[in-house]
């Protein structure tokens, strides 16, 4: 990744609590993952920005080394990694995706 891309990733983690790099926009969606993502995401209520990795190749292959995670979508709070679409399920059928939104929204 260049030093460019990688700055570009951090901007975007630094200027949004919560944020989804994801195939389409929360609008629309281009894969089952990332509009599971979306969905979850809305049925919390909570503000949230998305970056559509195809319209950015060097996105799109940053953000899988800038978390060493190889699928879209990701899901980062407060600039830290959360996981993609199953991990994201999982938080939330725990509960705990909702108190790791409202401890982000709060700081």
């Amino acid at each position: 990744m260049t030093p460019e891309v990688q700055a570009k990733i951090e901007h975007l983690l630094k200027s949004n609590k919560i944020i989804v790099f994801m195939k389409g926009s929360k609008l629309m969606p281009q894969c089952g993952f990332s509009n599971n993502a979306v969905q979850l995401l809305n049925s919390l209520g909570v503000p949230y920005t998305t970056v559509d990795v195809l319209e950015d190749f060097d996105i799109r292959q940053g953000i899988k080394e800038y978390s060493n995670w190889p699928t879209i979508p990701q899901v980062y709070i407060n600039g830290e990694f959360v996981g993609g679409s199953d991990i994201l399920i999982e938080l939330y059928q725990k509960g705990e995706l909702q108190q790791l939104v409202e401890v982000a929204l709060a700081s």
